[in-house]
């Protein structure tokens, strides 16, 4: 019967779980996935940028005028849902 090893109580990866190349392949693949992902933020941050902004604006003016209809009355929710649904078709 194989002997069973005692699992480790480390929270890390053990150095069998890298492979043969290890440890510096994986470092190598986590960097590249979080330069991609850096490149794409700055692609849609430069191309989405200004609509994201006006639609982040027009989201926490509806929150607030949510949270204020309580009292006011929704006129104004009605309104900024309205703004919204034209800001989204565009």
């Amino acid at each position: 019967m194989p002997k069973q090893r005692a699992k480790s109580r480390s929270k890390g990866p053990s150095r069998e779980s890298f492979g043969p190349r290890g440890p510096w392949v994986w470092s190598a693949y986590r960097a590249y996935n979080d330069l991609l992902r850096e490149k794409i933020r700055m692609r849609f941050e430069a191309k989405e940028g200004p609509w994201m902004d006006r639609v982040a604006d027009l989201l926490a003016d509806l929150v607030r005028a949510r949270w204020e209809g309580r009292t006011t009355g929704a006129d104004s929710v009605a309104a900024l849902s309205a703004k919204l649904d034209r800001l989204l078709a565009e």
